[in-house]
């Protein structure tokens, strides 16, 4: 059974930047092979406009195995109970909304290479509690990394 896993923006990008090509080339073969259900959103898809074309391309070429979630009202109050709990500022915005996006259309896991703002060891119980206040299960938040292991799935 594959984890239904949101990848963010910067997954896609990573494969063109030399720090976080290797993993995020790994993560998204261990898609590809079924390991995770891929799942991204409106969001990602407008922030790729700008994108440089190959970045672009990585990404069109992944859509076939790809579900994208639309945003919703629902997923728009989750991130605003994030930024009403001063875990984000407004500023970051599109970040609590990938996570709302994907708490909100039930994903395990969200797979990100941003460790300011969404895979922070500070941020992430705040994220699940905020979920738990609102009714919504635990996510998952990790980089490419600490999810491409061939080892028994931790999920």
């Amino acid at each position: 059974m594959s984890i239904r896993t949101y990848a963010d923006t910067s997954v896609y990008g990573g494969l063109h930047d030399e720090e976080f090509a290797e993993d995020s080339r790994q993560f998204f073969e261990r898609v590809r092979s079924g390991r995770f259900g891929l799942v991204t959103s409106a969001v990602v898809d407008n922030e790729l406009e700008e994108a440089p074309p190959e970045v672009k391309a990585d990404y069109d070429d992944l859509l076939s195995l790809v579900s994208i979630v639309e945003v919703t009202d629902e997923a728009l109050e989750l991130q605003q109970a994030y930024l009403n709990a001063d875990i984000l500022t407004p500023t970051w915005e599109d970040d609590a909304l990938h996570i709302a996006l994907a708490t909100v259309h039930g994903c395990d896991l969200i797979v990100r290479w941003n460790f300011q703002h969404i895979v922070h060891f500070q941020k992430i119980p705040k994220y699940n509690a905020v979920n738990a206040l609102h009714g919504y299960d635990e996510i998952a938040i990790h980089s490419p990394p600490e999810v491409i292991s061939d080892d028994e799935d931790p999920f």
